[in-house]
């Protein structure tokens, strides 16, 4: 990774629960690697605070969600490089800030603005940002969703515009950061192996998986202006259907992935609302901040298409929801069966379905190969066998960086591989406006279930993948 200015950065929503959980503590852990050389920290919120009592509140944070190999001698220097700034204090006092950051810093630092706020205030930080004079020598992260359809995500974009050139602009998406998402770059473009058949010949449909066993309890009221669609849809699953469809790009930097990454949404087709299954868990109703009589989709499922010499014909099965069976982040993709068998009845083949290449994109980061073999023993017996890979094996899990930790070094390096664009962005809204004027109507779902029934009917003759009937291999206990 290249070596990195000295940067000043402002965290908006210094307070809230990502900086707690992830923002803070992995500002720490890029400084413990060594990842980040010099810098200086001005938080701002709408909490009445001072330099110490945010200290004390990032410490309780690193002692909750930090690493525990950082010392403690290393988390007091970082402290003392935290400063705060109330955000009733407009634009001079964050300007003054800044400006006595940067002096402790000495010479011209780079400035990253990371905007942890919900999407609603965004418009008016960037305002903020450029009346107090501070988008000289700075970069932005700005957290989804962005816009909530169409007109919205244009209006966001003519307003950041407006105070940002595009390339100081990182619309970020940490199922990008995953390193399990960054292997799906290796795995498809280093191996002779797969690139050859990741084409409509040989793949027969593409499942992206993501349950979540969690409701939405404290965030409903935020919930119920957003929904399952515009959460996780529009802002994760589509980024990763990206990477798992694009074409080999000419290099391994960022403009060339984002001309492929955007080649896929140009040719997916607009979303047939006929192909779509919105549901809603019971008991999301009797949520405080949830209208009683709510149409707000706490689950999706839906069908799309990419339109292009690759990959016409393949439908890519897209799901995610709350309070399902299981939590998972799972990509499958299902190869085309031999046209013809000569195994007599009985032998077991095809009667466990496909051969399928799942990615996990959990933090264990594994993927398996399923295929079929011969039983041992007499006669012709075949079985369903995998070959599986996991993180733990290379003895490198220490070397991995979270999610949120690579994207803002990136974000500070200028590296846009891993995040949206303005017209990324602004293209997949257009594809969701049917699906966002005529929404077919939700359907109840039972917690701790795999969504409404008529998700079997979306994918049949098919079915989902998950839940797996052979689960991952564990990583062997250490002694």
């Amino acid at each position: 990774m290249p070596d990195l200015h000295p940067h000043v950065i402002v965290l908006f929503g210094a307070t809230g629960d990502l900086a707690r959980r992830k923002l803070l503590p992995g500002l720490l852990h890029l400084r413990h690697a060594g990842l980040i050389d010099d810098c200086q920290v001005v938080g701002t919120a709408l909490h009445d605070l001072d330099d110490e009592r945010f200290r004390a509140f990032a410490r309780t944070a690193f002692d909750e969600f930090g690493r525990s190999d950082v010392s403690v001698e290393e988390r007091d220097d970082f402290q003392k490089r935290l400063h705060f700034v109330p955000q009733n204090g407009g634009v001079e006092a964050l300007r003054q800030a800044v400006t006595d950051a940067e002096q402790r810093l000495g010479g011209e630092p780079r400035r990253l603005h990371y905007l942890s706020i919900p999407p609603s205030a965004a418009a008016s930080v960037v305002e903020l940002l450029g009346k107090a004079d501070l988008v000289e020598r700075s970069r932005v992260i700005m957290e989804k969703p962005f816009g909530t359809d169409l007109a919205s995500a244009r209006a966001l974009n003519d307003t950041v515009h407006q105070v940002f050139d595009e390339s100081q602009v990182f619309r970020i998406d940490h199922f990008l950061g995953k390193e399990a998402a960054l292997n799906i770059l290796a795995f498809r473009f280093a191996n002779g192996l797969f690139e050859p058949i990741w084409n409509r010949d040989h793949i027969e449909h593409v499942q992206i998986d993501v349950p979540e066993t969690l409701g939405v309890d404290d965030r409903a009221s935020f919930y119920e202006h957003t929904g399952a669609f515009r959460d996780m849809v529009v802002t994760h699953l589509f980024q990763i259907l990206a990477f798992m469809a694009m074409e080999p790009p000419t290099a391994l930097e960022p403009r060339s992935i984002s001309e492929e990454k955007n080649k896929v949404f140009r040719s997916m087709r607009a979303l047939d609302v006929r192909q779509v299954v919105r549901g809603q868990y019971e008991g999301y109703l009797d949520l405080d901040g949830v209208a009683r009589r709510s149409d707000t989709e706490t689950f999706i499922a839906l069908r799309c298409e990419i339109d292009n010499w690759r990959w016409a014909g393949v439908p890519f099965f897209l799901r995610t929801g709350k309070r399902m069976a299981e939590g998972a982040r799972i990509i499958s993709i299902a190869f085309r069966e031999p046209p013809k068998s000569m195994f007599p009845d009985g032998s077991g083949v095809g009667a466990q379905g496909p051969d399928h290449l799942t990615f996990d994109l959990a933090d264990s980061t594994r993927l398996s190969l399923s295929f079929y073999g011969k039983r041992p023993g007499p006669g012709m017996r075949l079985d369903k066998l995998s070959l599986q890979f996991g993180l733990h094996e290379t003895g490198a899990e220490a070397d991995v960086l979270e999610a949120y930790e690579r994207l803002i070094h990136d974000a500070m390096s200028g590296d846009h591989t891993l995040f949206t664009s303005a017209a990324d962005i602004e293209r997949l809204w257009e594809l969701s406006t049917p699906l966002l004027e005529h929404p077919p109507p939700v359907q109840p779902y039972q917690p701790g279930s795999w969504g409404p029934g008529a998700i079997r009917q979306l994918i049949a003759p098919r079915t989902w993948r998950l839940p797996f009937e052979r689960g991952w291999r564990q990583a062997p206990q250490s002694t």
